[in-house]
Formats: structure tokens, sequence, C-alpha cells
């Protein structure tokens, strides 16, 4: 069989570029649908509740809380195409990838994910929450607060807390995304079609797939990490919690699944087209 020519750097390059940079503009445009999302979450709010909520707060609050999903969803599509790509090809020798090296290679890049992206993401879902607004107004507060913590409470009540559930979402997510990334986009593929639209195609469906499964992790880590305090509540604690205040209704647990779509198609379609798009024209 013949041997495909291995990638030059250029393409490797790229490839941690487009990540990154289509990463960031989806960030930046899905904000609003996000914090949307946010507070459904974690008030139960329908949407028009929700958005009439961040009406009354006005403009100037909206973005709020941007600085850190920015650049963490920046990393994560770094890490994700590159860093993933890299352990994809160790595992499968050079060869051509299965299924299990993908969901391998994508289990690993969901648990670094993990380990670096924790702290933005708990100091973003404080950010979002308008009951910290005047208690906790920038990033700066948030750290002074954390300042106060032991050794101990800094990772498990500070910058890190739920990490372990963060973890298992990340990893995964990361393993279901990249196992159906390719499959997918050979099942769209069409010669009507752009070579571009069966990429945009998959990252959107399988973006979507993904994030309505480990919808109700979600709500469960942005009700934990909203929180400030030293006192950690257990994670049947918080579940429960969350169960009661949906009032025993799955219907509930899932408000802003809706909005999660649309958020989902926009961001990994997006991703998943430049990135493919780059890498064929490199390789």
């Amino acid at each position: 069989m013949e041997s495909r020519e291995a990638p030059r750097w250029g393409s490797w390059s790229s490839s941690y570029f487009a990540g990154a940079t289509s990463s960031f503009l989806s960030t930046v445009l899905t904000f609003p649908i996000y914090k949307t999302i946010f507070r459904q979450q974690l008030h139960t709010l329908t949407i028009r509740a929700a958005t009439c909520q961040l009406t009354k707060e006005g403009g100037k609050h909206l973005y709020r809380g941007l600085a850190p999903p920015l650049m963490a969803k920046t990393i994560q599509g770094t890490l994700l195409f590159g860093t993933q790509g890299s352990l994809q090809q160790f595992f499968s020798g050079g060869g051509t990838p299965g299924v299990k090296s993908r969901a391998f290679s994508g289990c690993l890049a969901g648990a670094i994910e993990a380990v670096l992206l924790v702290p933005f993401e708990r100091i973003q879902n404080i950010l979002q929450d308008s009951r910290n607004n005047v208690h906790f107004p920038n990033t700066r507060s948030i750290m002074q607060e954390f300042q106060s913590y032991n050794k101990r409470q800094w990772l498990t009540c500070g910058m890190y807390r739920g990490f372990s559930i963060i973890l298992v979402r990340n990893m995964v997510g990361s393993a279901i995304f990249l196992s159906c990334k390719e499959p997918l986009r050979d099942l769209l593929l069409y010669p009507s079609l752009p070579d571009w639209a069966p990429s945009l195609g998959s990252g959107a469906l399988n973006g979507a797939f993904t994030s309505l499964v480990l919808y109700p992790l979600s709500v469960i880590i942005a009700n934990m990490q909203a929180e400030v305090g030293k006192n950690l509540p257990h994670l049947r604690k918080v579940a429960l919690r969350v169960w009661n205040k949906c009032g025993g209704r799955v219907s509930l647990l899932y408000r802003g699944a809706s909005l999660i779509i649309l958020r989902s198609c926009i961001t990994w379609g997006v991703t998943n087209s430049i990135h493919d798009t780059l890498s064929n024209k490199l390789l």
C-alpha cells in the first residue's frame, strides 16, 4: 500500500493555529448564548426569563466573565487538535488510527484540558452568577478571596472546586467527539458539496450530541463552581439539590439544552471545518 508523506511542521503549526483562532472567534460570538444557558442552569429559568434577567443587568454586564472562557476555549482548541493528534499518531504507531486509539487519545487530551482549564472555568462561573456581582466584581477580587484559603482549601474549594466531575466530563466528551468526528464527516461526503461542508456538519452534529449527553454534568458543575466558600458540599448533595430544584423533572434539568445545540453547532462546526480545511491543504 502506498505510504503517505508525513506532515510538514507547517501543517502541525497551522493545525494548532486553526484550532486556537477558530475557538477564539466562536467563543466571542456565542458568549451571550452561553451566559443565557448558564443562568438557566443556575436558576432553572426559561430562555425568556434568563434573557430578561441579562437585559435588566445592562449591556455593560453582558460580556462580564468573558476573559476566562476566551482563554480557556482558545487553549482547549489548541489541545484538542494538536495534543490529541500527536497522541493519536503515537498510539496508532504512525498508521491509520482506529476507534480505540482515537478514543484513548481523546481521553488523555480531555484529562490534560481539565488540569489546565478548571481554574478558568471556576472564575468564569463565579463572575457569571449575578449573586456575586457585589462581592466579586472582577477576577482580582476572586483571587484575593482564594488567597485566604490554606493549600488544601485552595485546591478543593478554590480554583479546583469540582475538578473530579469536570475531569470525567472532559475525558468522556473528548473521547466521544474525536471517535465520531471522522466517521460522521465521511457519511456527509457528497460530490456536490464544498470540501469544508462535511467537516462543518460533522463538527456541528458531533458537538451538539456530545454536549447534550453530558449536559446534566454541566448543570451540576455550574452549581458547584458558582458558589464561593471554604466548605465543600459532597457531590451527591449538590446533585440532589439540583434535582430537587428541578422538581424531579428531567425537562427542567435540561433547561438551556436548546441553546446548547445552537452554541455547539456554531462553535464545533466552525472549529472543525477550519482545522480540517487547513490540514488537508498543508499535508
